[in-house]
């Protein structure tokens, strides 16, 4: 940022709370969840300031498994596996890490492991851990002295935990430094996030705010650009230059896309140009895409 005066595409910041951008989601409807998939807390949250975990106390699925044992984050205080699984290296890899570790392994029978599981296809392999903290979002704010910008994912309402799992996956692929979520009306990390994440909720610190729109502004004075995601803004997310600034990608819900007041703190929204006939992504979909866009062109810098 030069000067704190010039967006990333080389105009003239816009104003908060004028951007002026029409809305549309960045992807199609997907049914609220309204089981054990909900994020913790729900209307019982009075405003507690003391940290709490974001769920993920069991991954299930044998790569979700092998990252919980290697990154050595969080404690793990089991690892329990089918009986009669054929041998292979990631199964192998996941007894060394745990006998590593000290982590219990328990050899159980395939109906006993699936009426434990909360996914529908644990391949044979599930653990049981801490929750995952809660990362701090000022920390995430500020650059490292030897790696890179601050490059986060703030996702706005997201309620499908597949979609959630995706996203964190593609994000931590992408070099994504953290992501933001808001602590209401979205789901957080339960199983199913963490078996679609495929070990990324191990490797990618998580935030959680009282507001999507009031984290934007958080952002604002650390001097983070804010971009939301909407398929029918003005601007194509190709032309901006983006690799150089401490920047946060803002991706809406699956039904609503980017709330008024999340589109309103944006300093801007983009669209990705599509050549089809449908009129938007998913939001998994579209966050790939962006995501990768920003690592092309921090990638491009290092040659």
């Amino acid at each position: 940022m030069t000067g704190g005066s010039r967006s990333p595409g080389g105009s003239r910041r816009p104003r908060r709370g004028q951007s002026g951008r029409r809305g549309g989601p960045a992807g199609g409807r997907g049914p609220e969840r309204r089981s054990a998939e909900r994020s913790p807390g729900g209307a019982r949250d009075q405003g507690r300031r003391q940290s709490r975990g974001l769920g993920g106390e069991q991954v299930e699925g044998r790569r979700a498994v092998r990252e919980l044992l290697a990154a050595g984050r969080r404690r793990a205080r089991d690892v329990w596996l089918a009986e009669g699984m054929d041998d292979s290296p990631l199964l192998a890899e996941i007894r060394l890490l745990a006998t590593e570790r000290g982590v219990p392994v328990r050899t159980v029978g395939r109906s006993r492991l699936d009426a434990e599981s909360h996914t529908e296809v644990p391949q044979g392999v599930l653990a049981h851990a801490e929750a995952l903290s809660e990362a701090d979002l000022d920390a995430l704010c500020r650059p490292s002295p030897s790696g890179p910008s601050p490059f986060l994912v703030v996702l706005d309402g997201v309620t499908d935990p597949h979609n959630l799992g995706a996203l964190l996956r593609t994000a931590e692929g992408a070099g994504a430094t953290g992501a933001v979520l808001g602590r209401h009306g979205a789901v957080h990390v339960t199983a199913t996030v963490a078996k679609a994440a495929a070990g990324a909720i191990e490797r990618l610190p998580i935030a959680v705010v009282p507001s999507v729109a009031g984290g934007l502004a958080d952002l604002a004075r650390h001097g983070v650009w804010t971009v939301g995601l909407d398929s029918r803004a003005d601007t194509s997310l190709f032309g901006l230059a983006l690799a150089d600034q401490p920047l946060a990608l803002v991706m809406g819900s699956e039904g609503r896309g980017l709330a008024r007041l999340t589109r309103q703190r944006c300093d801007l929204v983009v669209a990705i140009p599509r050549v089809g006939t449908l009129a938007s992504l998913n939001v998994a979909a579209a966050g790939a895409v962006a995501c990768f866009e920003v690592a092309r062109q921090r990638l491009a810098l290092s040659y």
